[in-house]
């Protein structure tokens, strides 16, 4: 039995907002503690939250006295605690080909744009502006058109990633638009991919995990 959650995330981590669409779409309280990636240097860095994630990363579940980190294994253990709805199909061909999904968006994409990772462009290369948006462009480019292959003409692919009720491959391609659209890199070549996103968030559980609706997002336009 679950007890007492409570998510340690970041508005705009799209890490944190993975395990947000789970946690909405099971229907779960929890309670939010937000962990700002970039005031005095990154509050994730101190003391205090290296304690409960050593990691320095963001999201941390904490279950009771359990603390449970990294988006996808925070994902699963929700599924298994609280099966229904399914976040991954019951066949094993199924869920191998929804890990597969998810893991191009959170081990492939999403890691070479991440906050830690363009801050080293800029420290350790010199790297501008400019040219961080061009590296982080580029690589969701190329994940998206693989994810894009992925899902065309495929049977299991439905109304969304895999079948007609969202799921892990949804809960991990949603945050990364997000991120597409910050870092304003257009869809037009992923037709699928846009379909998809539109199904999702015209659902109530993926407008309620949007970043701007968090507590600690910045008021509009600031």
């Amino acid at each position: 039995m679950l007890q007492d959650l409570a998510l340690y995330g970041y508005w705009r981590s799209t890490a944190a907002y993975r395990v947000r669409i789970a946690l909405a779409l099971k229907g779960l309280d929890w309670e939010n503690h937000p962990v700002h990636l970039v005031r005095d240097g990154g509050e994730q860095h101190g003391a205090t939250y290296r304690a409960i994630n050593p990691q320095e990363l963001v999201p941390a579940l904490v279950d009771g006295e359990r603390v449970f980190t990294q988006s996808l294994a925070i994902v699963e253990y929700l599924d298994e605690m609280v099966p229904e709805p399914p976040l991954l199909p019951v066949d094993p061909r199924g869920r191998a080909r929804v890990r597969a999904l998810a893991q191009t968006i959170a081990c492939d994409i999403h890691p070479l744009g991440n906050l830690r990772v363009l801050q080293a462009l800029e420290a350790r290369f010199g790297a501008t502006e400019a040219q961080r948006a061009d590296w982080n462009r580029h690589w969701m480019a190329v994940g998206l058109a693989a994810f894009e292959a992925m899902l065309a003409d495929n049977v299991a692919t439905g109304t969304f990633c895999h079948g007609d009720e969202p799921g892990l491959a949804d809960i991990c391609l949603i945050p990364q638009l997000y991120n597409a659209a910050r870092w304003q890199l257009p869809l037009d070549a992923y037709p699928t991919i846009h379909r998809i996103q539109a199904e999702c968030m015209a659902l109530p559980a993926f407008q309620a995990a949007a970043p701007e609706r968090q507590p600690d997002a910045p008021p509009a336009g600031a």
